[in-house]
């Protein structure tokens, strides 16, 4: 699977920028990518060395709009660790 397709988009929370402090990235991922998948991805888009990652399915919530109940999208999430003194220059001017 190509890189980008891996990796949506970073996770900007702020349980997600507390992380950035133990060197730790959280990106939403592609629901169907593995833990090496991922970590290949990070390692070639950024440039860095991937020592572990977590990944958990986020399940959609309940949303309603008058009668009609329908329901957010399922997603994957990754919480990425980095090897000790790298970075990842996108997320600099959050921590």
């Amino acid at each position: 699977m190509d890189a980008y397709r891996v990796l949506r988009k970073p996770m900007v929370t702020e349980k997600s920028t507390s992380l950035l402090q133990d060197n730790k990235y959280t990106f939403e991922v592609d629901p169907k990518a593995n833990k090496t998948e991922i970590k290949q991805a990070v390692e070639s888009l950024f440039k860095v060395k991937v020592e572990k990652v977590n990944t958990m399915r986020v399940k959609g919530k309940l949303k309603r709009v008058r009668q009609i109940q329908g329901r957010t999208p399922d997603r994957k999430k990754a919480i990425v660790t980095l090897k000790q003194g790298d970075k990842i220059e996108i997320f600099e001017g959050m921590s």
